[in-house]
């Protein structure tokens, strides 16, 4: 669990593209006083879409687009909250899953983009896993760029802390409303999730022993922190589906300054990443699931031809649109 604390804290440090600027930019409506920033590529064959990680915008992909333009005519979408789309209130509405989903399916539909693939880099795994389950129909495939976490797929055996967490949160502000329809039910779900939660801080306590505390007043701000909070539990995906994990990641200099701390993030993240690769081939035997070892979590930059071939080649399994 620690490892995806690391994952959530490197997309929350924006990388920002430091080549010119390459894609035509449009504003498009997805909700009341809502736009968001849309960028095309351009490139002739299918519609390819990308969707970029937390703290960054679909500029994150200036370079990377225009490999897939040979293939693919590309897009890329800035989600609310960040870059020049538009910002609303952080409340428990404006950024959930299903919300980010919508905003997506909205883009795909003002542009009349007919069974596009969708390319996710990190958190933007949920939006792609919201489209798969509610409207798979909408697209020919999802890429999952190291974006296979659980906010993408909840792992049924091992479970997910925050998924947890914010479950249980949800489970006991039903007490303060009118009493549940089957009591024996909610109880017995609510103590198995109390079971759960348990177990997991417990492993994270024991995760967390020996790494060094974050600086005060390292705080998620509060777009990204009502994301998090707005995430969902999805238990399978009825898209077709490549997914790709940097299995075991490339901690850069992550710390690089206490040799034993990094080795415990180094064995947790390979275990975490590892179960998650698994709980796919698990719960999902139709994906194709891809192990980059020592990749960067900015695959698509650090394994850029890995990453290329193999959308490419699930590209080419896919029925014609």
């Amino acid at each position: 669990m620690k490892a995806l604390v690391l994952l959530a804290a490197l997309s929350l440090s924006p990388i920002y593209c430091q080549t010119p600027p390459t894609a035509t930019v449009q504003m498009v409506p997805v909700d009341k006083g809502v736009t968001l920033e849309v960028l095309d590529w351009g490139g002739t064959g299918r519609p390819l879409v990308l969707l970029s990680g937390l703290g960054n915008t679909a500029h994150i992909f200036d370079k990377f687009a225009l490999k897939l333009t040979v293939h693919f005519h590309v897009y890329g979408i800035t989600r609310r909250g960040f870059g020049a789309s538009s910002a609303p209130e952080p409340n428990a509405t404006n950024y959930t899953t299903a919300r980010l989903g919508e905003d997506v399916l909205a883009v795909i539909d003002a542009l009349h983009l007919n069974k596009p693939i969708l390319v996710g880099h990190s958190i933007a795994g949920e939006e792609l896993s919201y489209i798969g389950v509610h409207h798979p129909e909408k697209v020919a495939g999802l890429v999952y760029l190291d974006a296979g976490y659980p906010y993408a797929l909840y792992d049924e055996v091992n479970g997910a802390l925050l998924m947890d967490a914010v479950e249980l949160r949800n489970q006991l502000s039903q007490l303060s409303g009118s009493l549940p329809s089957d009591p024996d039910k909610y109880f017995a779900e609510l103590q198995e999730n109390l079971r759960r939660v348990q177990k997991e801080a417990e492993q994270q306590r024991q995760d967390m022993e020996g790494v060094p505390a974050p600086p005060p007043g390292n705080q998620i701000p509060p777009i990204p922190f009502a994301i998090r909070s707005g995430q969902a539990r999805f238990t399978t995906i009825h898209a077709p589906a490549l997914v790709i994990f940097a299995d075991p990641h490339d901690l850069g200099s992550f710390l690089k300054d206490n040799p034993a701390a990094r080795a415990k993030m180094a064995a947790e993240d390979a275990r975490d990443t590892e179960r998650q690769a698994k709980a796919w081939e698990r719960q999902v035997p139709s994906a194709h699931v891809v192990r980059i070892p020592n990749a960067n979590h900015y695959v698509f930059r650090s394994n850029e031809a890995e990453v290329l071939r193999d959308i490419n080649a699930f590209a080419a399994t896919l029925p014609a649109p």
